[in-house]
C-alpha cells in the first residue's frame, strides 16, 4: 500500500478535486491523506480568533461567508443533484457545529474543533465525488486512529494498532481516504498536529501501515536546490537522503514539513515529492541512499534571533553551560544552532516565546548580546569530513558576507547565521559557486 498526501492547493477548487480523483482512481492499494482546501485553515483560524476575542458577530459573518463558498463548491463539483445534496447536507452540518461553538464559552478545546472542519469537509467531498464517478472508496475518520500522548507527541503504538484495524476492516477495498492534520489528544479531545501537520499524518500512517512509499503531492516538481522565491535559476533535486531532506525541511524548504521525515526514516520507507499539476515529472525521491560526492541544495530560515552569551566568570564555565541548556529545556525552547568556546556560547533560535525570560535569568552570570532579523542558511550534500574541497568552496563563496556563526553538521550539512538583509546575496553566491556546479 502507498500513502498519498495532497496539500491544500492540490484540492483547492472543484477542478483540482476532480484532477486528484483521477490521479488516485486506479486499483493500486492506497491511503489518501487530504489537507483542507487552500485558504480554509486560515479562514477557520480567523474565526477562532474572533471568537476568542468575543466578537461573535464578526465570527458569524465569517462563518456564513465560508459556508457559502463551500456550498458553491458543492454545486460545481457534482453532476448529479443527489450527490450535490449529500455534500450540501454534510457542509451544513459542519457549519451548524461552528455556529453552535460560537454560542458557548470559547476555549482551546473549541478552537481545535473549529480548525478541524476543513479536513473533515474536503475528505467527504472527495469521497462523494469518487462514488459519483463509480470509484469505490472508504472514508476513514482520522480521529479514530490519530492520537497524541500526554506530552503532545504521536502515540505510535495506538496509531499503528488502530490504523491497521481500520484498514483491515475493509479487506477488499483499494482506496482509503482520511484527514491530515487532525487528531485526538491523550484526553480524547479533538486536537491537531499543527501547521503542515498533514505531511506528518502521511508519514506517521505510512510508518504504521508499513507502506511501500509515502508520496507528498504539492504544486512544484520536487524539492529545488535553492529557494525559487529568491533565486531565479533553481532546479529540482532528484535524490536526497533522509538526513539531507530533514535538514532542508528544518531550515526552510517549504515543500516539506520538518517532522515528516523521521517516521519514514525509522521504518526505511521512501518518501517521494511529486507535482500534482505535472504527475509525470520525476519529483524528488528521499531514501536511505542518494547521489554521492556533490552539494545538493541550499535552504534558508528567516526570523532567527542570534544570541551571544559571554561568561562574567561569576560561576565555573560548566555551571554556565548547565544553566543555559537547562533554561532552554525547562521552557521547551528549541535551539537551531549552537557553538561553544572557552567562555562564550553562541546560539540561534526562531522561538521567541520564552526567550526574554531565559535571558533575564542568565543575565546575572553573563553578558548577553542579542541580534534580531537574522537568517540561517544551510547547505546540504555529501560533505564528508575528510573532503575539504566542498567546505572550502562553500565558505569561500560567502567571503564578502559578514557571518555570525558557522556550524558543521555530521557529513551532510554546514550552516551559517547571517543578517536577513544578506540572505539573497548569500543564496545567489552559493547557487553560482557550488550548488549548480
Amino acid at each position: 500500500m502507498k500513502v498519498m498526501k495532497f496539500g491544500g492547493t492540490s484540492v483547492g477548487s472543484p477542478a483540482m478535486i476532480k484532477h486528484v480523483a483521477r490521479l488516485i482512481s486506479n486499483e493500486e492499494p492506497k491511503l489518501v491523506v487530504l489537507s483542507a482546501m487552500s485558504g480554509t485553515t486560515n479562514a477557520l483560524a480567523a474565526i477562532a480568533a474572533e471568537l476568542s476575542r468575543g466578537n461573535i458577530s464578526g465570527a458569524s459573518d465569517d462563518i456564513g461567508t465560508l459556508e457559502s463558498k463551500y456550498l458553491e463548491t458543492a454545486g460545481q463539483l457534482y453532476f448529479s443533484e443527489g450527490s450535490a445534496e449529500k455534500a450540501r447536507r454534510h457542509i451544513r452540518d459542519s457549519f451548524s457545529l461552528l455556529k453552535g461553538v460560537a454560542e458557548r464559552p470559547f476555549s482551546s478545546v473549541e478552537e481545535k474543533i473549529v480548525l478541524a472542519q476543513g479536513e473533515l469537509i474536503v475528505t467527504m467531498l472527495m469521497h462523494l465525488y469518487l462514488a459519483e464517478t463509480g470509484v469505490r472508496s472508504t472514508l476513514l475518520p482520522a480521529l479514530e486512529f490519530m492520537r497524541t500522548d500526554k506530552n503532545g507527541e504521536p502515540d505510535m503504538r495506538f496509531i499503528r494498532r488502530n490504523a491497521r484495524k481500520a484498514v483491515n476492516r475493509y479487506p477488499h477495498n483499494r482506496i482509503f481516504i482520511t484527514q491530515g492534520y487532525i487528531c485526538r489528544n491523550a484526553a480524547g479531545e479533538v486536537d491537531n498536529l499543527q501547521r503542515g501537520g498533514s505531511d506528518y499524518t502521511a508519514s506517521l500512517l505510512g510508518a504504521a501501515l508499513d507502506a511501500s512509499e509515502i508520496q507528498i503531492w504539492t504544486d512544484i516538481d520536487g524539492l529545488h536546490n535553492n529557494d525559487p522565491r529568491v533565486v531565479s535559476s533553481t532546479v529540482p533535486v532528484r535524490r536526497l537522503t533522509f538526513d539531507e531532506a530533514s535538514k532542508l525541511a528544518h531550515f526552510g524548504a517549504k515543500i516539506l514539513h520538518p517532522t515528516c521525515i523521521l517516521p519514514a526514516k525509522l521504518r526505511n520507507i521512501p518518501v517521494r515529492l511529486l507535482d500534482t499539476m505535472d504527475p509525470s515529472a520525476p519529483g524528488t525521491l528521499i531514501s536511505d541512499s542518494a547521489d554521492a560526492g556533490r552539494v545538493k541544495a541550499v535552504a534558508a530560515k528567516d526570523g532567527v534571533v542570534h544570541v551571544k552569551i559571554r561568561s562574567m566568570h561569576k560561576i565555573p564555565g560548566y555551571r554556565l553551560l548547565d544553566k543555559v541548556f537547562h533554561s532552554f529545556a525547562r521552557t521547551r525552547t528549541s535551539v537551531d544552532l549552537v557553538a561553544v568556546s572557552d567562555n562564550e556560547i553562541s546560539l540561534a533560535t526562531d522561538n521567541r516565546e520564552c526567550l526574554s525570560e531565559i535571558l533575564d535569568g542568565l543575565s546575572p552570570y553573563a553578558d548577553i548580546a542579542v541580534e534580531e532579523n537574522m537568517t540561517i542558511v544551510c547547505v546540504v550534500g555529501d560533505l564528508k569530513r575528510n573532503d575539504k574541497s566542498f567546505r572550502h568552496k562553500i565558505i569561500d563563496s560567502l567571503r564578502k558576507i559578514p557571518l555570525r556563526m558557522i556550524s558543521y553538521g555530521d557529513n551532510c550539512d554546514v550552516s551559517f547565521v547571517l543578517r536577513c538583509a544578506d540572505k539573497k546575496k548569500a543564496l545567489e553566491a552559493l547557487n553560482s559557486s557550488c550548488v549548480l556546479q
